[in-house]
């Protein structure tokens, strides 16, 4: 008990600072991933093939490679081409372009379930198209999008523990620090997993929520069944 005691007490201020990157990274990476993955899949949907072609050559790239050998790439080739950047602009960067591929695909399927009958519908009675926007197409492409978007989300999360290889000082590279430190592994990595676990168990209730809100948005007699 007194060696775990201290080993908290030694290590704990750099797992909190671990964490707290982890989240942080996490979060504007994610945001990043969401709002370009927006653009990107409302190009697909309604650009021409000018637009599309370059649009579908960045998707298909990044869907095609894994996500350690972008990282690997910009980290550690950059340089050799006049790019240099740090270790954590290159988890942020690297985290939202690899998401953005995936939220692509997500809004351009949501983007082409709309029935087209409802948007001519909307034409005919003289809507603009921002309003067809805001009260036709986006909150049923926010219902559709939810469920794929919040499992993106949770393999975001995860996908934080890669960036330790490119030494982003999240909270997989300070456990790691910290097994070869002390020659501990078992108790370290099982935290970790559970941490990992917990907030995967957090996003996924949050996605649940969104989703039944959602829907009783579009559904008005679902109101009196939440």
């Amino acid at each position: 008990m007194s060696a775990e005691l201290s080993l908290i007490t030694t290590y704990g201020p750099q797992l909190l600072e671990g964490f707290r990157l982890t989240v942080l990274i996490w979060l504007l990476g994610s945001a990043l991933a969401v709002t370009l993955g927006f653009v990107l899949g409302l190009a697909l949907s309604a650009g021409g093939p000018a637009l599309t072609l370059p649009v579908r050559a960045y998707v298909e790239f990044f869907r095609g490679t894994p996500l350690l050998a972008q990282l690997f790439l910009a980290y550690y080739g950059g340089p050799s081409i006049g790019i240099t950047l740090d270790a954590f602009t290159v988890g942020l960067c690297g985290l939202g372009l690899y998401g953005a591929a995936y939220f692509a695909e997500i809004f351009r399927a949501g983007f082409a379930s709309i029935p087209a009958g409802q948007l001519e519908a909307a034409r005919s009675f003289s809507l603009s198209r921002r309003a067809r926007i805001r009260y036709i197409i986006l909150p049923q492409l926010l219902v559709l999008a939810v469920p794929a978007s919040t499992n993106l989300l949770i393999i975001l999360l995860k996908d934080t523990a890669i960036l330790s290889i490119v030494t982003v000082p999240e909270l997989t590279f300070q456990v790691t620090g910290m097994t070869l430190e002390t020659f501990t592994f078992v108790e370290p990595f099982a935290a970790l997993a559970a941490f990992y676990w917990a907030l995967t168990e957090l996003v996924a209730f949050l996605g649940r929520r969104a989703e039944l809100r959602l829907g009783v948005y579009l559904r008005p007699e679902m109101r009196g069944a939440e």
